[in-house]
């Protein structure tokens, strides 16, 4: 079964994590769960609440589920995989400064490989210089961190550029997906499934 990376830390954003983690087995790619360690990790549930007074000019933080990594970044043998999804939440405030982590995105882009990313994952992308001349979407508040990383970015719920496909929060996972999935089996139909040959080391 081909395998897609999932990376994770402290703060993920539940619902980004979660969709890609249950959608990604039904059209038969396993996912891998890696963190900077490979132990449990805290996600969180990030929403503007919606009767706060006075209101939230951001997003609330709450606790959510715990999802386990079964390898740690500097573990992980990027050639293995055939896609790599980056979810948001906190979590890449601190995972854009984890070299392993950094490697291993470039060679999603330096092979062609599907990138998927939602949210504040951008900030990811965007340590890893892999968007550079890109049209990416990222929550408002991330055009920033996208800009920075030299993509140009539009608001809208998904956008496709090349072996990359961005969307702005969880709100559009669906068509997220959809997408993903689709460039994942396009993928492996022209590529074949690398872990056939290498050995799936990190399952």
């Amino acid at each position: 079964m081909p395998l897609v990376l999932l990376p994770v830390g402290d703060a993920t954003e539940v619902l980004d994590t979660m969709y890609p983690y249950f959608r990604l087995p039904e059209d038969g790619f396993q996912v891998v769960v890696a963190g900077p360690e490979a132990r449990l990790y805290h996600m969180v549930l990030h929403q503007i609440p919606p009767m706060a007074n006075p209101p939230w000019d951001i997003t609330e933080e709450t606790p959510g589920y715990f999802i386990q990594a079964t390898v740690s970044f500097r573990e992980v043998r990027p050639e293995e995989f055939v896609g790599l999804f980056l979810s948001g939440g906190r979590a890449p405030e601190y995972l854009r400064y984890n070299q392993d982590l950094l490697r291993i995105t470039r060679h999603f882009f330096e092979t062609g490989k599907p990138v998927a990313c939602v949210c504040h994952g951008i900030e990811v992308l965007s340590a890893a210089g892999c968007i550079g001349g890109r049209t990416v979407t990222t929550v408002a508040k991330c055009a920033l961190d996208a800009a920075q990383g030299g993509a140009r970015y539009v608001d809208q719920p998904v956008v496709v550029d090349g072996n990359l496909v961005t969307a702005r929060i969880w709100h559009d996972n669906t068509w997220l997906l959809k997408h993903f999935v689709q460039m994942l089996k396009a993928w492996v139909t022209a590529n074949g499934d690398p872990g056939e040959s290498i050995g799936k080391t990190t399952s």
